[in-house]
């Protein structure tokens, strides 16, 4: 539900724009309003998970998120409409952190920890790819509205299942809340974030986008410093200094910022130069979204324990490096695209990106005390949203530049518009070929790296 929200309402914003008279230049506020919440707010929605308790938190942020998204469907102007996706990221940023948490406390077997993290990983990588198809649907047979009300049934379902979930107490508390790491935290990731969503439309070199970025920045670093110094900090520093669970949030943060430009462009080439309709483009990605949950479930929880996580996490790297190798080859008159290229990427990033997410999850909260799951489940998930926002802002700034400078070589007839913008999309497919090879070439090195050097323990046995 937390991730399908992030993409349900992209197709069903034309709609939503004409029905309520949004601007072309307020529009993007359905979208932004919903990310900047999410991910501004999600290390304090760790903290408050703790503090709560996760099954506490649980429940209340199921019922916050099913009642912005009632107000957001019954939105009757723009405003109301925006504040309803701020309050459905504000409710996303503790539902996020309380969901993987409540499975840290459940499963404690590693075999078990390991299947219920693959389900756990594909059903949420698929809800990104679902969320397209779902808005194609609802919007072309529904309405637009039913993007938002389709969250309530889902978060009632939900709540059925919360007395089967494991009662827990409160592990810590607000008291001695770290308030300069908060707003440190929440306006760091908020600059970063909203500058990545203005970079594709206004450029990277323009004077507002550098502002945001290098504040938010420099805005995290002073985050660190504090953190560092404070008894009781927002985020430990020792949680992302584990070197295992270092490998996890980079790997994670470069799977992302391929795969979110990836499905926009799938989205773009299939509607506007195959003519798909918004369904159709839709069931294109629900391939993509199969081969995930495939990906996570059945291979990735089958290895789990019988491969090293690193092997995993550079394979997983490799095969959607492959996947988008395919696409680097269309052509605007390439035939048979669907079958000979579209299925094949769609299957290799699918599985990809679900035994990735699988394994990184399982690593991303090793050896974590009660008190520590939802800090790290939130730091996470921030990462991952901090990776898609910079993916989708870099990779289509780098296709829409691309095109330009190629319409302005070839003309702007029709033939040298849709050569012109596959050519755009390709090039910046290389580019993300090029940051998920580095990726899986990085994991390689350092597990090498790591297996030349005796641990602490064998070193000392070594030396008697």
């Amino acid at each position: 539900m937390v991730v399908l929200d992030a993409t349900i309402v992209n197709i069903a914003l034309p709609s939503a724009q004409q029905d309520l008279g949004m601007t072309d230049a307020d529009r993007h506020w359905v979208i932004t309003a919903y990310a900047l919440a999410f991910g501004g707010l999600l290390l304090v929605g760790g903290r408050v998970c703790g503090a709560l308790g996760h099954r506490r938190a649980f429940t209340l942020s199921l019922i916050g998120f099913a009642v912005a998204s009632a107000l957001g469907g019954a939105a009757n102007s723009a405003g109301m409409l925006f504040a309803a996706r701020a309050g459905q990221g504000v409710f996303a940023a503790l539902l996020a952190p309380a969901a993987l948490s409540i499975l840290i406390l459940t499963f404690t077997d590693g075999r078990e920890r390991g299947k219920a993290f693959g389900v756990f990983a594909g059903v949420g990588a698929g809800g990104a790819a679902l969320g397209v198809v779902a808005g194609g649907l609802l919007t072309e047979y529904a309405d637009w509205r039913w993007c938002l009300y389709i969250n309530i049934p889902m978060a009632a379902l939900a709540l059925l299942g919360v007395p089967l979930i494991k009662r827990d107490r409160p592990s810590g508390t607000l008291r001695n809340l770290d308030v300069p790491g908060v707003l440190l935290s929440v306006a760091g990731l908020v600059c970063l974030v909203y500058g990545f969503t203005q970079a594709e439309p206004h450029g990277w070199g323009d004077p507002k986008v550098l502002a945001l970025l290098i504040g938010g920045i420099f805005l995290l670093g002073l985050f660190v410093l504090v953190e560092a110094r404070t008894g009781h900090p927002l985020l430990p520093l020792r949680i992302l200094a584990h070197r295992t669970r270092g490998v996890a949030f980079v790997s994670v943060c470069v799977m992302f910022i391929a795969m979110f430009g990836f499905y926009l462009f799938v989205s773009y080439y299939t509607q506007t130069i195959l003519g798909y309709s918004p369904v159709k483009a839709g069931m294109t990605l629900l391939v993509n979204a199969v081969c995930t949950t495939i990906g996570a479930m059945l291979i990735a929880g089958k290895l789990t324990g019988r491969v090293h996580a690193n092997v995993l996490i550079a394979g997983s790297l490799l095969s959607s490096a492959l996947g988008m190798l395919i696409l680097t080859q269309l052509e605007v008159d390439s035939s048979n695209v669907f079958a000979a290229y579209l299925t094949p990427s769609m299957i290799l990033t699918g599985l990809g990106l679900g035994c990735l997410l699988a394994a990184a999850t399982n690593m991303a909260t090793v050896e974590l005390g009660y008190a520590e799951a939802g800090v790290a489940s939130a730091a996470y998930n921030t990462v991952q949203q901090v990776g898609a926002a910079f993916g989708t802002a870099l990779l289509n700034s780098i296709a829409t530049s691309v095109t330009g400078d190629y319409l302005e070589e070839h003309g702007a007839g029709r033939e040298a518009v849709n050569a012109g913008t596959v050519h755009g999309y390709t090039v910046a497919l290389w580019v993300a070929f090029g940051i998920l090879l580095a990726g899986a070439l990085a994991v390689a090195c350092f597990s090498q790296r790591r297996d030349r050097t005796p641990e602490p323990e064998a070193a000392l046995e070594a030396t008697h």
